[in-house]
């Protein structure tokens, strides 16, 4: 399976895990926690549950929507293949270290773990490996 395609993997499970938090918080309804490791609602709920007064869930599925057609768009063939990577890389690099800041927040300030956030963590970190130890393109 080449980089793209796991890339573009990865990309469709941060679809359906942040259409389903947007889901459940439209219908004002409290997302399941697969493994209830801490107090899940306390993120999610938080004060820092929005960058640029828009909900995480939301920028995180812009991010997983864009990484996907993008690599789709590399896996065709379609110009300018090389730029379409470095864009790719580079959101993937963005989205690394928000992750990283998330994770921190939960860790360090808001002291409670959500694990759709965790998911996303690992998603987004997985692809980050994914980027540094091939050669896309």
């Amino acid at each position: 399976m080449t980089p793209h395609a796991l890339l573009f993997t990865l990309a469709a499970i941060g679809i359906s895990e942040t259409t389903y938090l947007i889901q459940k918080r439209h219908l004002g309804e409290k997302p399941v926690c697969p493994i209830n490791i801490s107090d899940c609602h306390k993120v999610l709920e938080s004060k820092y549950n929005k960058t640029f007064w828009i909900h995480n869930d939301v920028l995180g599925l812009i991010f997983y929507i864009t990484v996907a057609i993008l690599t789709s768009l590399i896996v065709i063939g379609i110009h300018p293949v090389n730029l379409l990577d470095i864009i790719v890389k580079l959101l993937i690099y963005i989205g690394v270290l928000m992750s990283i800041f998330f994770t921190f927040l939960q860790w360090r300030v808001i002291q409670a773990w959500c694990t759709w956030c965790l998911i996303s963590a690992l998603t987004i970190l997985l692809m980050t490996v994914i980027v540094l130890t091939s050669s896309l393109v």
